[in-house]
């Protein structure tokens, strides 16, 4: 699929009236309700299931060929494997097309609270029976095409002082265990290893 879906570009009143069933969304256990491949700039495939790599990130995913303004070399960078979403948030900017959601350009759209306090940096996600995922450091950030697809005011959302406390353009993620997973599986955070120290 490529950028052939149009969205209907909400308006700020109707994102702030919808913004509570984000702020509701499950903490610590949750689903994934979508899974999305970007084998090429601009291209998107909606996935029923997916492979997550320790390697590769998702197989089949661009990430491992896309240049990283974040590392020395520009070489991919290894704690932006994965980007994940709140799949309530982008309901509300773009409605109930999963086609539609998968322009954010996201590869995981997870039914979880994604907020800071809910989620610091090395935060371990596992994602049906085998995958395990970690939260990483990395900002997600919100572009100039998540601007022209969504509007001006989804944009502008994400930059606001809750939107980005709620991480709303979603997070950067590593995977840990490499394993297939698929859309409805159970997406649940994993208790601190002994002795391990949570970044905030």
């Amino acid at each position: 699929m490529e950028n052939s879906v149009t969205v209907r570009q909400r308006s700020m009143d109707e994102i702030m009236e919808g913004l509570h069933r984000v702020r509701q969304s499950p903490r610590g256990i949750g689903t994934l309700a979508l899974a999305v491949r970007r084998p090429a700039v601009d291209v998107r495939e909606v996935l029923s299931l997916a492979e997550l790599d320790p390697e590769a990130g998702l197989l089949g995913d661009s990430w491992s060929q896309r240049p990283s303004s974040r590392t020395s070399d520009r070489s991919p960078h290894p704690d932006m494997q994965l980007n994940v979403i709140n799949s309530r948030f982008v309901e509300l900017i773009a409605g109930p097309d999963r086609d539609a959601w998968a322009l954010a350009g996201d590869q995981l759209y997870v039914d979880l609270d994604l907020s800071i306090d809910a989620m610091p940096a090395g935060t371990r996600l596992a994602i049906g029976d085998r995958a395990v995922i970690e939260v990483t450091d990395q900002p997600h950030t919100g572009c100039a095409k998540f601007a022209a697809r969504f509007g001006r005011y989804a944009h502008k959302i994400v930059w606001t002082e809750e939107g980005q406390r709620l991480r709303l353009r979603g997070l950067n993620a590593r995977v840990l265990v490499g394993a297939t997973i698929g859309v409805g599986d159970t997406v649940r955070q994993l208790p601190a290893l002994p002795g391990e120290a949570v970044k905030t």
